[in-house]
């Protein structure tokens, strides 16, 4: 984990470092897969890769433009011998992977989609995200680019299963296989979208890990999220 370009938050990863990476993926999303499995057999899990270039209406309203990486993009909607016109569209690098999941479930669940995919469903993610973070050390992580695996587990919404009881304790112990000893705590904060917030902490460093949010912002279902900050979980698995 080399910082070569001299800029807080830009870090280069070793083949040491990416395997590792494969490992706490490999690792987490098996125990989110027994986790939820053991409680219902009906839940399905679907990986996608969302576009990391994403249009600006559909990032969450709770970033501001000073909090991402946006640029302008010019759209030529119409161009011959004597006219060009078009118009501005501001494209952002994405702050999060949640857009890109949601848009793929609603596609997934679809009645006129030809898949007749059904809830319970796990819409899932490993990718980058961007953010404009303070320039701080490497060792705090509060990183600039940065990898994400997120799921967004939906489920109807008069199921009275509380799957999130169950789940947190779950991924609190794969965790600990990863890198010792963590804490569950509620949240210092709680977004808008979210009913409830807690974070899984690593216990010597109280460093964040992952959170798990029970979301209100998915029409006509249910959301369980799970957002691991896979970077920081990698530099504990390692020592780093």
């Amino acid at each position: 984990m080399e910082q070569l370009y001299g800029v807080n938050g830009l870090i280069f990863w070793t083949e040491r470092e990416i395997n590792a990476r494969k490992i706490v993926e490999a690792h987490l999303v098996q125990a989110m897969k027994d986790s939820l499995k053991r409680m219902n057999r009906a839940w399905e899990f679907i990986q996608v890769e969302a576009p990391i270039i994403t249009p600006q209406e559909f990032v969450n309203k709770n970033y501001s433009i000073n909090d991402m990486w946006a640029f302008e993009y010019e759209r030529i909607s119409h161009h011959d011998a004597h006219n060009i016109t078009g118009h501005q569209t501001t494209y952002i690098a994405r702050p999060e992977t949640t857009m890109g999941s949601y848009e793929y479930a609603k596609f997934l669940l679809n009645p006129h989609n030809e898949t007749k995919v059904r809830m319970p469903l796990v819409v899932w993610q490993h990718g980058k995200s961007f953010r404009r973070e303070q320039d701080q050390p490497t060792k705090f992580m509060r990183l600039k680019e940065f990898y994400q695996l997120e799921f967004q587990c939906i489920y109807g919404l008069t199921t009275q299963m509380d799957y999130a009881a169950t789940l947190k304790m779950d991924m609190v112990r794969a965790m600990e296989q990863l890198v010792g000893d963590c804490s569950l705590v509620r949240s210092d904060r709680l977004p808008d979208y979210s009913e409830e917030t807690v974070d899984i902490e690593h216990k010597d460093s109280t460093m964040e890990l992952c959170s798990i949010s029970k979301r209100k912002d998915f029409e006509g279902a249910k959301v369980l999220e799970v957002a691991v900050g896979t970077d920081r979980v990698v530099s504990k698995f390692l020592g780093l």
